[in-house]
């Protein structure tokens, strides 16, 4: 696992993935059908966790492409904001647009309601993976939305070939989201491949059943994938918490409880957590909970990139929360 944690621990992430918009409607606790005043945010898993790790205090280059046009600018400014390196964000005419998610700050009834037709990110190709120095970073994450459609697909498979022959680990967040796929049977074949090449799985237990063809089996393909081909998995369960299979042992870990805001943004944050407190130096156990705080504290406010804490709020939760869940 050294080559893992050694590349990690840089804390200068080379991530390939999506950034989107987000739109939620204000004030917190109002329904999109009721809305008269909604707040825009940065979206896209791949950008928000960029920004989580910024905030944290890491280094984070997203590769993607936005459209070119005033939202595509506008993930741009808003990248800058957080401190994410754009070198290798491309804008794209024609009819391609980036990804626009319309979430509620609700948990009763909640609806998260995304458009993604034509979407810009998918326009990435290979020529932009190969225009990327991976010498420069420690280590590559990528999530599984960028699979889900050609050129990006392609593109993103290049990626991971370059990274690993540059020495890069590779961690995975499986982020299966089915309207962006062709058919359950493409995104089942392209995510079990992509999840054979990696060093490090991160995804809940719906999605790993996903993988396996059965979502009863989640658990097995998890395991299979810890003997087979990655060092370290992350199985997450939602409120169950989650178990860490890494070295031939499974871990299992509780979450630290909240009153939740809405159920948004805690996958992201939590990948930006992990990141952040492996690259500082704690052991594996200790960074998933950590991650876990980030999760927690993010779905407690508005917003999601927004919402990830700094290292003074993660901080300050851990300090006065009074702990985890049992395991």
């Amino acid at each position: 696992m050294s080559a893992l944690i050694d590349g990690i621990r840089q804390n200068n992430f080379l991530i390939i993935g999506r950034a989107g918009m987000d739109f939620c409607p204000d004030p917190p606790g109002t329904k999109t059908e009721n809305a008269t005043h909604f707040v825009a945010g940065l979206g896209g898993s791949a950008a928000n966790t960029a920004a989580g790790i910024c905030k944290l205090g890491g280094k984070a280059a997203l590769v993607t492409s936005v459209s070119d046009d005033s939202i595509g600018r506008y993930c741009l400014n808003q990248l800058d904001h957080y401190g994410v390196d754009r070198t290798h964000v491309r804008s794209v005419g024609g009819e391609a647009r980036n990804s626009l998610a319309v979430y509620e700050s609700v948990l009763e009834g909640h609806q998260t309601v995304i458009y993604r037709n034509g979407a810009a990110d998918f326009v990435m190709t290979s020529e932009d993976i190969r225009a990327v120095d991976y010498s420069q970073y420690g280590a590559l994450i990528t999530a599984g939305t960028v699979f889900a459609a050609e050129p990006s697909r392609s593109a993103a498979f290049d990626a991971i070939e370059l990274a690993r022959a540059a020495g890069l680990p590779i961690i995975f967040d499986i982020d299966y989201r089915p309207y962006s796929w062709p058919s359950p049977q493409v995104a089942e074949e392209v995510l079990s491949r992509a999840g054979a090449l990696s060093d490090m799985i991160v995804g809940n237990d719906e999605e790993f059943g996903f993988m396996a063809g059965d979502i009863t089996k989640g658990l097995d393909k998890a395991r299979s994938l810890a003997t087979s081909s990655a060092e370290v998995i992350i199985y997450k369960m939602g409120e169950k918490g989650a178990i860490t299979l890494a070295g031939g042992t499974e871990t299992p870990s509780g979450i630290y409880k909240v009153d939740a805001l809405k159920p948004t943004g805690a996958g992201d944050s939590f990948m930006a957590g992990l990141m952040a407190s492996l690259a500082a130096g704690h052991d594996l156990n200790d960074a998933v909970m950590r991650g876990s705080a980030c999760a927690a504290i993010t779905v407690g406010k508005p917003g999601c990139a927004p919402a990830m804490p700094d290292p003074a709020q993660l901080s300050e939760f851990l300090k006065t929360h009074p702990g985890p869940t049992a395991a």
